[in-house]
């Protein structure tokens, strides 16, 4: 199938919200892959809007560039990528999206308590973390990584 008149990276950058140099940038990490015109310059697929705004709303939540790279790299190459394509990378992504999501209602709700960091400088720590038990599992906010409290001595 050939490429139907693609996108100039201004027209992308227009899309996306971009700055040509952000294009320019992913293109480099291999996140999308214009073609060139015969006089050299990119054409993007109408596609690549989506992969650009998939990479965007991605790093807002987090995740890296590498991350993000190797789920693209299930999309197909040669050919736009259909919805069962996407739904592809969705399900893969969505067990991280949930662990995250799971991680930050921890966080939330348990942030102006103890979470298990071994400080001792509030009072309520002393009832949920005495003689700071939690240190026994390892460093670092124990409880907001997931280990749950002693229950008495």
């Amino acid at each position: 199938m050939a490429l139907q008149k693609g996108l100039s990276i201004g027209e992308l950058a227009k899309r996306t919200g971009l700055a040509v140099s952000a294009i320019r940038f992913y293109e480099e990490k291999g996140l999308v892959a214009p073609i060139r015109n015969a006089g050299g310059q990119r054409q993007f697929e109408r596609s690549d809007i989506r992969k650009l705004s998939f990479v965007m709303i991605s790093q807002q939540l987090g995740f890296s560039l590498a991350e993000i790279a190797a789920l693209l790299a299930g999309l197909p190459q040669g050919r736009p990528p259909t919805k069962t394509d996407w739904a592809k990378i969705s399900k893969a992504f969505r067990a991280d999206i949930d662990a995250r999501i799971d991680g930050l209602v921890q966080l939330r709700d348990r942030l102006d308590g103890c979470i298990g960091c071994g400080c001792l400088s509030l009072s309520q720590c002393k009832l949920y973390n005495p003689a700071d038990r939690a240190h026994r599992s390892g460093p670092g906010p124990r409880y907001l990584m997931g280990d749950m409290p002693e229950i008495g001595g």
